[in-house]
């Protein structure tokens, strides 16, 4: 086994290790998870999280080992206040950021609510800046608002993330203009490259934070949305190119197609890139996204990676008796890495291995004949429920064979 992409909780492909492959990259030494589901996340259509609800995701965050809680905006309303509030006063272990504009006012709710650091959100692209926010923000009254707050905030002595969003669709000439003039005249402990409308290409978004690293030397982040369903590439190619954190929210929520999701994210940094993250415990991940599912009123996909119910159920009977001996020749990584167990179904695909299997389990033996009819009968149960049988309904059929 090699410890990089073979261990005995995973197998991935040795190429993401090649020297040719690692070569060009910039992978930083340490990366930082600062999750925004409690803020991003919220703004998933038709999702609104309690207080309580809240505090148990910032809880559940904590144990799964994030750095970085983003515990909403105090500006939306009386009880996202208080929720924060709540949340900060634990002292669970990840810093709590707030969702901030270019206002002292919203620096000082921060305070009010005991928030570690801000996320200076201000727009950045150019469609934002022509269209949206045209009458009221030039490029001078932006930049000088910007600096103000920023400044404010760190008088306040608090973190401040510059969150310059829609980055990825700002004009460069003037994205280096806007970077040099605020971190010359303010100081922010770093700047996110952002893809608002999830619209950059991985290779497109290496060029971006080249760009943005040589223009500005501050340690960068990166925000990605889901809208061409490259969130996670995306990010990916940003830490390719030394990004230190990246966001994320948990099981992929956020508005439209929603963010870059957590437990991609983890599992892919340090399984296909080798990084470490010493506190992250990838086996509550699986109950994490249980309980927002919960919360959210949103159901994955059945084939969602990682945390879906598909990944780890396996119907195909080619191929079964290797997963009782060598499952990562099938999964990439193992069920329980994740929290997850394997799940072996009955259907139209299962054959000989898959039935002597679930016979087995059940503590039933069938002689050959008994075996084959078996196998027929699943399958024309599959193919008529167009499903995969409930383990009572195979076992319903086992038993009407050996029972003749």
């Amino acid at each position: 086994m090699n410890g990089k992409w073979w261990t005995k909780d995973w197998w991935v492909s040795e190429y993401n290790y090649h020297e040719e492959v690692v070569k060009d990259l910039h992978l930083p030494q340490k990366i930082e998870i600062h999750d925004a589901t409690l803020r991003d996340g919220e703004q998933t259509p038709g999702v609104v999280f309690s207080k309580e609800d809240k505090v148990r995701i910032a809880e559940l965050l904590a144990e799964v080992g994030v750095d970085r809680v983003e515990a909403g905006m105090p500006a939306v309303s009386k009880d996202d206040a208080q929720a924060i509030e709540e949340i900060a006063k634990r002292n669970l272990g990840p810093k709590i950021m707030v969702f901030c504009r270019a206002m002292r006012e919203d620096v000082d709710r921060a305070v009010d609510c005991g928030a570690n650091g801000i996320v200076l959100e201000a727009p950045s692209g150019y469609p934002k800046l022509k269209y949206q926010f045209a009458s009221k923000w030039t490029e001078e009254s932006l930049t000088e608002a910007v600096i103000n707050t920023i400044n404010y905030a760190k008088e306040k002595g608090l973190f401040v993330n510059y969150f310059p969003f829609d980055t990825t669709r700002a004009e460069l000439p003037f994205l280096k203009r806007l970077l040099t003039n605020v971190t010359t005249q303010a100081k922010p402990d770093s700047v996110t490259v952002v893809d608002t409308t999830g619209s950059i290409t991985p290779t497109a978004m290496r060029f971006l934070v080249r760009q943005v690293r040589e223009t500005i030397a501050l340690p960068l982040e990166v925000h990605t949305h889901n809208d061409f369903g490259l969130g996670t590439a995306t990010t990916f190619a940003a830490v390719e190119e030394g990004v230190q954190v990246v966001h994320s929210c948990i099981n992929g929520l956020g508005e439209r197609t929603g963010n870059t999701a957590l437990e991609e994210i983890a599992l892919g940094l340090k399984l296909l890139y080798g990084i470490e993250l010493p506190k992250f415990n990838f086996q509550k991940l699986s109950e994490l996204s249980q309980e927002v599912q919960r919360m959210s009123g949103k159901t994955l996909a059945q084939n969602k990676p990682v945390v879906g119910l598909l990944p780890f159920t396996r119907e195909i009977g080619l191929g079964m008796k290797v997963l009782e001996d060598y499952p990562t020749a099938v999964f990439p990584f193992m069920p329980d890495f994740v929290g997850q167990k394997m799940k072996i179904v009955m259907g139209k695909k299962s054959g000989k291995e898959s039935v002597l299997m679930k016979l087995e389990g059940a503590g039933l033996k069938a002689n050959e004949e008994q075996v084959q009819e078996i196998v027929a009968r699943t399958k024309a149960a599959g193919i008529a429920k167009r499903n995969w049988l409930e383990d009572e309904e195979f076992l319903v059929i086992a038993r009407q064979v050996l029972d003749r």
